[in-house]
C-alpha cells in the first residue's frame, strides 16, 4: 500500500501537536500506519515558525530529517534568502516536483501557515478512514493538501467535513 502526505493546517500554534497526538494514539490502535510527521508551530509573536520531525520513527520507508529539513527550508525560508541562495534551493525544489512537492504546493503552505498558526505534515497508510475521522472530531484544521487521487481526496474531505459539522 502507497503511502499518503498529507498537510493539514490549524488555526492555533498548538493545534497541529495536539493532532499529532491524536494520530500516534490511533498508530498504537493499528487504526492508521504513521511512517513519519513532522509538525511546524508559530507562536504568536516570534519572527518564524519552528519545526519539529517525529525523530522516534526510524523504519523503513520513513523520510529521514533532511528530507524535512529541506522541504521546510523551501516553504519558509526561502523569501529570507539573497538570490544566489534562492536559485539554488529553486534547482532543489526541482528534485521535490518527483514527489508531488511543486512551487504551488510550497506556496500554498507559506501562505497558510502564518503567526499563530500550526501545520502537521503526516505520511500515513491503512487508514479506517471513519475511526480516524472519529478521533479527529472536535480539532479545527483544514486538509491543505494530500497526494491522493481527486476522488480519494474529496472523499477524506467529506469525511472530516462531515465529523468536524456535528
Amino acid at each position: 500500500m502507497a503511502a499518503t502526505i498529507s498537510v493539514l493546517t490549524f488555526s492555533t500554534a498548538d493545534g497541529a501537536k495536539e493532532a499529532l497526538d491524536v494520530v500516534q494514539g490511533l498508530s498504537k490502535q493499528h487504526l492508521v500506519n504513521l511512517h513519519d510527521a513532522a509538525i511546524v508551530t508559530w507562536p504568536e509573536g516570534k519572527k518564524k515558525p519552528k519545526t519539529r520531525q517525529l525523530a522516534n520513527l526510524a523504519g523503513i520507508g520513513a523520510l529521514d530529517g533532511a528530507f524535512w529539513g529541506l522541504l521546510f527550508g523551501l516553504i519558509f525560508f526561502v523569501p529570507f534568502f539573497g538570490m544566489a541562495i534562492g536559485a539554488a534551493m529553486g534547482a532543489l525544489g526541482g528534485k521535490f516536483a518527483d514527489y508531488g512537492i511543486d512551487d504551488s504546493f510550497i506556496k500554498s503552505v507559506r501562505t497558510q501557515v502564518t503567526e499563530g498558526t500550526s501545520a502537521l505534515f503526516l505520511m500515513t497508510s491503512g487508514a479506517v478512514t471513519d475511526k480516524v475521522a472519529d478521533a479527529m472530531k472536535g480539532l479545527d484544521f483544514e486538509i491543505l493538501t494530500t497526494n491522493l487521487s481527486t476522488d480519494e481526496e474529496e472523499k477524506l474531505r467529506q469525511a472530516f467535513a462531515h465529523n468536524l459539522a456535528d
